[in-house]
């Protein structure tokens, strides 16, 4: 039809752009699934897949600039995207990183009172220690 022909053209003249597009709205699909898993979960990247494709309206995968599952769970891999493991039969696993600024700031806030917390404590001990210290040097 004309209308497939004109999208044939459009196509040709930068296809650079449309595979862009379509990856980038393929990877946030597939990490919306994984957000919405959790942290915590490691799931296997075939299941997120096919909740990915159970979607009437996504982005397949030929559209992309991946040509397999495998080299895009890779891709989230090295891009800190996402916690990507293989298990011995060679299955995908992929787990969520929340790279969230307001879930980082509020990690990191954790984390400075944790080691406050320690540092107290460690002086409260170590005060402990010397007043022991003296205690026994000043007794009979």
């Amino acid at each position: 039809s004309e209308a497939h022909l004109r999208q044939v053209r459009v196509f040709a003249d930068n296809p650079e752009t449309f595979v862009d597009d379509y990856s980038k709205e393929f990877e946030d699909g597939y990490m919306e699934i994984l957000r919405r898993k959790g942290e915590h979960v490691r799931s296997r990247a075939t299941a997120l897949y096919s909740e990915v494709i159970g979607d009437r309206h996504h982005i397949h995968m030929n559209s992309t600039k991946w040509l397999t599952l495998t080299e895009f769970v890779k891709y989230l891999g090295k891009e800190g995207k996402a916690a990507v493991d293989q298990d011995e039969e060679g299955k995908w696993y992929v787990r969520y990183i929340n790279r969230d600024p307001e879930a980082e700031k509020r990690k990191e806030a954790l984390l400075r009172k944790e080691k406050m917390d320690m540092d107290d404590a460690e002086r409260a001990a170590r005060m402990v220690e010397k007043q022991i210290k003296n205690a026994l040097k000043t007794a009979p």
